[in-house]
């Protein structure tokens, strides 16, 4: 997984975090729900990202 790649998909996280606590504080079930919602986005890259590092690496391990 390229540098790029896990910073964005950190920042979306922590955005998503953010996003999550102020619709907590200010009991906006909308910005909470799409805090939570950037979360899960990030993660689901993170681990389409981590698939793709595995398959190349056992690529490389097999050539």
């Amino acid at each position: 997984m390229g540098l790029d790649d896990k910073l964005s998909n950190k920042a979306e996280d922590l955005k998503g975090q953010g996003k999550e606590s102020v619709g907590k504080a200010t009991d906006d079930q909308e910005l909470e729900s799409e805090g939570k919602g950037d979360q899960a986005s990030a993660a689901v890259k993170d681990a389409g990202e981590k698939v793709k590092d595995a398959g190349k690496r056992l690529k490389d391990g097999l050539t």
